[in-house]
C-alpha cells in the first residue's frame, strides 16, 4: 500500500530526514578567504537583505531570508549534502539519532487533506488505547485539527512524559467520533529486525544507521537468537539510507577480523582518521550475503565495502547510491546547525564510495543516476578481487527485480488496498488467526471492490487480474497482517516471499567458498 501524497511524521520525530551520516562533535570553521574579501562579501549579503526589507512588496522576515534563502543558497553551491537545519530540524534530528523520545508512539500521515494514523507501534500507549492503522485524526484535547498538517498535529501530541492527551478519530464503519485518552510516555524505537528464515539462516533488516542504538540492537537480536547456531546470514541494507558512521563501524566491525579497518576519511583540512574492527568471536565463521540496492546510501555503503573489500560477504542487488561525503554539525546561534562537508568517505582498500556530482544538475545526481565505473580508482580485496571506486559499492551478485506490470503499478501508486480493508474491517477491531492468507472470497470481493470503485478508478481485465493474483496476495496480506498484527509482522511475510532474498540463500555457499580463501589468505600472510 502506497499513499502518494503521504508525508510520514513521528509524532515526536519531526518531517526532517537527513540522508548523510553524521560525524564527530561541533569543529570550529576556518576562514577559506582572505579577510577583506570576507568582509567584503558580508557587506554585500547585508546590503542586499537592507534592500529587500525596504523595497519589496509585500513585508519580508529577516529570518526567513536568511534561514531559506541565503544559507541554504550558499550550501547548494559546495555539494548535494552539506545542508542546513533550523532550529527545529536539528532537535528533530537529535531526537532521531538518541532513539528515544516521549510520546503516544504513533506513526503518522497526510492523506489527501487528513491526517491519518498509519502505524501504531505495538505496546505503546497509542496501541494500548486502541489507536488504529486508518483511522482519521479530527481533534487532539477538543481542538479542531482537521484542517492542520501532521506537523502540527505532530506538535499537539507532543508533551511531558505521564500526562495524558485527548485524541478524537474518526473511525471507518463508524457513525460517531471516537475518543481516547492515552498517556504519554517514553517510546523507544528501533531499525533493526532478525529471525530464523529457515534452519540455520538467519535474516537480518538493518532500516537505517540514523539512531545511536543500531549496533546494540544488533548484538541483543543475534544473542536472543543464539548466534552459535548461525550456519549463514543474510543482511538487508536496502533503502537505508545511511545514518552514523559509528554505528556502521559498529557493525561492519563485529564480522571482520579484530583491527582490520572498516572506513578511512581524509579532506583538505582534515587529518585522514581510520577505523577499524573490534570483533565478535561469535562473528566470525558463517557466510554472509548482503543485500543492497540504489537508495543503499553513506553508512550503508560503509558497511557493504568494508565486509566487500575484505571478502566477509558476498554483496548482492545493484549499484548502490555513491554517497561518501563526511558532514560535520556546526551548531549555529539559536539552535540551528549545518550539517558541512569536511571529507570523502575510503573503504579499506581505498576506493572512494562518493559518486561523481560534478558534471550534471544535483536533480540528475539524485534521480537520474547510472551505474559508474571509474577505471582510474581500481583497487583489490584481500583476496586479490578487483573493485573499482568514484560509483558507489557495485554487487559481486547482480539482482534484477522483476518489473511490476501495468495493472500492479496502477494498485502500488493508489491507495485502494489500504482502504479496501479499512471498509473490510470497519470498526471492529482487526482479529486474524496466525498464519493467515487470503481465501477465493476474499480475492472475489476485492475484485468487485475494483470494479466497483469509480474515483479513480482503476481499469483492468480479469486476465490481469489472474495474472497478478500472486502479487495481490501477497499485498492483501501484508496490508492486513499491518492491522490484526504490527508491522514486524507485515515484513516477515513479505521478506519470506521476497525472490532476492530467496537467492541470497541460494548464494551462501560462495559467500563461504570466499570467507575460505580470505581465512587462507590472512593465515598465509600472519606467517
Amino acid at each position: 500500500m502506497k499513499i502518494r501524497t503521504s508525508v510520514q511524521v513521528a509524532l515526536i520525530v519531526g518531517a526532517c530526514t537527513v540522508l548523510a551520516p553524521l560525524y564527530g562533535p561541533s569543529m570550529r570553521a576556518r576562514a577559506a578567504t582572505p579577510q577583506d574579501d570576507l568582509d567584503k562579501s558580508f557587506k554585500s549579503i547585508a546590503g542586499v537583505l537592507s534592500l529587500l526589507e525596504q523595497n519589496y512588496a509585500d513585508p519580508i522576515s529577516s529570518e526567513k531570508a536568511i534561514y531559506q534563502g541565503a544559507i541554504p543558497g550558499m550550501l547548494r553551491t559546495l555539494d548535494p549534502h552539506s545542508n542546513f537545519l533550523d532550529p527545529t530540524e536539528y532537535q528533530d534530528m537529535q531526537r532521531k539519532q538518541r532513539a528515544q523520545y516521549f510520546g503516544i508512539g504513533m506513526l503518522i500521515s497526510m492523506d489527501g487533506t487528513k491526517v491519518i494514523a498509519m502505524e501504531p507501534f505495538p505496546g505503546s500507549p497509542a496501541w494500548r488505547a486502541d489507536l488504529r492503522r486508518g483511522d482519521v485524526i479530527v481533534a487532539v484535547d477538543g481542538k479542531d485539527v482537521t484542517k492542520k498538517d501532521s506537523a502540527g498535529v505532530a506538535d499537539m501530541l507532543r508533551g511531558q512524559r505521564g500526562s495524558p492527551v485527548r485524541v478524537t478519530v474518526m473511525r471507518e464503519g463508524a457513525t460517531d467520533p471516537v475518543t481516547v485518552t492515552v498517556m504519554r510516555g517514553a517510546i523507544e524505537t528501533s531499525l533493526v529486525d532478525a529471525f530464523w528464515y529457515k534452519p540455520g539462516i538467519v535474516f537480518l533488516k538493518v532500516t537505517s544507521f540514523e539512531a545511536q542504538n543500531v549496533a546494540s540492537d544488533v548484538e541483543a537480536a543475534l544473542l536472543k537468537l543464539d548466534e552459535s547456531k548461525i550456519k549463514g546470514l543474510i543482511l538487508d541494507l536496502r533503502e537505508n539510507r545511511g545514518g552514523l558512521v559509528t554505528e556502521a563501524v559498529s557493525l561492519s566491525g563485529r564480522f571482520l577480523r579484530d583491527g582490520q579497518v572498516v572506513v578511512s576519511h581524509r579532506g583538505r583540512a582534515e587529518k585522514e582518521q581510520v577505523f577499524r574492527a573490534k570483533a565478535n568471536p561469535l562473528a566470525q565463521k558463517y557466510p554472509i550475503v548482503v543485500l543492497v540496492n540504489g537508495n543503499s546510501a553513506s553508512a550503508s555503503e560503509i558497511v557493504s565495502g568494508a565486509l566487500q573489500d575484505h571478502d566477509r560477504a558476498l554483496i548482492m542487488g545493484e549499484n548502490t547510491f555513491g554517497k561518501g561525503l563526511v558532514q560535520a554539525q556546526f551548531p549555529l546561534s539559536e539552535g540551528a546547525a549545518l550539517l558541512l562537508t569536511i571529507a570523502h568517505y575510503y573503504t579499506p582498500s581505498g576506493r572512494l564510495i562518493q559518486r561523481d556530482y560534478t558534471k550534471g544538475s544535483f536533480f540528475d545526481y539524485y534521480y537520474a543516476r547510472k551505474p559508474v565505473q571509474n577505471n582510474d580508482d581500481v583497487k583489490s580485496t584481500d583476496i586479490g578481487r578487483k573493485m573499482y571506486g568514484g560509483g558507489g559499492i557495485a554487487p559481486d551478485e547482480k539482482f534484477e527485480a522483476p518489473k511490476p506490470t501495468l495493472f500492479e503499478r496502477r494498485i502500488y501508486n493508489s491507495s485502494v488496498i489500504y482502504r479496501f480493508a479499512s471498509t473490510y474491517f470497519g470498526p471492529a477491531k482487526p482479529q486474524l488467526p496466525e498464519g493467515w492468507l487470503p481465501d477465493n472470497d476474499l480475492m472475489a470481493r476485492f475484485k468487485d471492490y475494483l470494479q466497483s470503485r469509480t474515483a479513480p478508478p482503476i481499469p483492468f481485465t480479469d486476465a490481469e487480474f489472474n495474472r497478478d493474483r500472486k502479487w495481490l496476495t501477497e499485498q492483501l496480506r501484508d496490508e492486513f497482517y499491518l492491522r490484526a498484527f504490527d508491522k514486524k509482522t507485515a515484513d516477515r511475510a513479505q521478506f519470506l516471499d521476497d525472490p532476492e532474498v530467496q537467492k541470497a540463500v541460494e548464494n551462501l555457499p560462495k559467500a563461504e567458498s570466499m570467507l575460505s580463501q580470505a581465512d587462507k589468505v590472512m593465515a598465509a600472510r600472519r606467517q
